[in-house]
């Protein structure tokens, strides 16, 4: 347990940032997963302009790091673009 006032309050301020933090990442790997399991490719576009909008938030928000949405990014889209050939 903390010792200071200080420490106390950097404790309730971590735990309030940690579940902020989960929710983008939940509602992220969602948006990923949507767009990696859909089949039909108009169906995939509009999912991956959703996965693209929440990647970049997270991103600038500082909860992932920007390679990570990056990379992420790049492989949803080689998937629908893979379905526009098929």
């Amino acid at each position: 347990m903390p010792n200071h006032v200080s420490s106390e309050k950097r404790v309730r301020q971590d735990k309030k940032r940690q579940q902020y933090n989960r929710y983008y990442k939940v509602m992220a790997k969602r948006a990923m997963k949507d767009v990696a399991s859909s089949t039909v490719f108009a169906d995939a576009e509009t999912k991956l302009r959703l996965a693209f909008r929440i990647l970049d938030r997270i991103a600038d928000r500082g909860i992932v790091h920007k390679n990570y949405s990056a990379n992420h990014k790049a492989k949803l889209t080689k998937h629908v673009n893979s379905l526009k050939i098929a």
